[in-house]
């Protein structure tokens, strides 16, 4: 199955705990805007820099039973990724946004062969830049919440909950035996961001509750019902500073993720998918923008 999320090379949380205390609500409302602020301004300096930065991404995909042991062969692939600016498919807001760009290196220990991308539950060639809701074009579509405060990879972070404002209709595309689906309003999140400087630290979203769905009868094999469910999928991204020579420079970007989804009448139980980011290099070009690519 392919439940494809937005990220540097992932992104669901895990589970939220319960709302904050009244009090602690009360004490945040009126931060709300001004920590918002300082993640927008981090956030767009990560942009202006991540541009010309490229990485490399280990993502291992595991199937897993109900008992949480493996079944069947996994994925280990391994990815040269990249942000680019996309034209913007919003006509109230035009401005070209961030995607993120794949692309395959190896399959499972060797060169990756043109059979090997993608399978069910590989990343997609391109995905949103999730960082992306706290840009002005897009943090009015999202509700956020202040948390409170804690400590985060030692430092003292706010904490925001977020949440889109109005629920849209699920997008649902077969492809072979592969689904893809996207449940716009039907997620939470949680984000850790400094207090002092507004870098997110952190990211957590999980789907807010059970889905189920229809199986079309040419996708049904012998024996299979005729709807599927994601029972849960929770996932956590992580950010770490990296430091840069020739000019020296430190930038926070993505560091790992990890995701869980718990299927119902699909042909796996679980799937549990970690990205490990490493090898980060600089170069310098100019930002290029692209078409809007395609959702498949």
């Amino acid at each position: 199955m392919r439940w494809p999320r937005a990220l540097w090379a992932l992104v669901l949380g895990t589970c939220l705990a319960g709302g904050a205390p009244v009090s602690a609500q009360r004490a945040g409302e009126g931060d709300v805007e001004a920590v918002l602020q300082r993640i927008q301004a981090s956030v767009e300096r990560f942009y202006s820099r991540a541009v010309h930065v490229m990485a490399d991404v280990r993502v291992r995909v595991r199937p897993m039973g109900r008992g949480f042991r493996s079944t069947g062969r996994g994925r280990n692939l391994l990815y040269e990724m990249r942000v680019e600016w996309a034209e913007g498919t919003d006509t109230d807001t035009p401005a070209p946004e961030p995607v993120v760009m794949r692309t395959l290196l190896e399959a499972n220990g060797r060169p990756a062969a043109p059979e090997d991308e993608p399978v069910c539950a590989d990343p997609e060639p391109f995905s949103e830049e999730p960082l992306a809701i706290f840009l002005p074009a897009k943090r009015q579509d999202y509700v956020f919440t202040w948390s409170g405060r804690e400590r985060e990879a030692g430092r003292e972070t706010d904490i925001l909950e977020y949440r889109l404002q109005h629920h849209e209709e699920p997008t649902i595309e077969w492809d072979g035996l592969c689904v893809s689906i996207d449940l716009p309003g039907h997620t939470r999140g949680r984000v850790w961001a400094d207090a002092e400087t507004g870098d997110v630290l952190r990211v957590d979203e999980r789907l807010r509750g059970m889905y189920e769905f229809p199986v079309p009868r040419e996708q049904r094999r012998s024996g299979m019902r005729r709807t599927m469910a994601i029972e849960s999928s929770n996932s956590t991204v992580r950010y770490r500073r990296v430091a840069f020579s020739d000019p020296d420079e430190t930038l926070l970007l993505p560091a790992s993720s990890e995701s869980m989804t718990i299927w119902r009448n699909a042909g796996v139980a679980r799937q549990f998918i970690t990205h490990e980011i490493s090898n980060y290099r600089r170069f310098v070009t100019g930002v290029r923008v692209m078409g809007a690519p395609r959702r498949r």
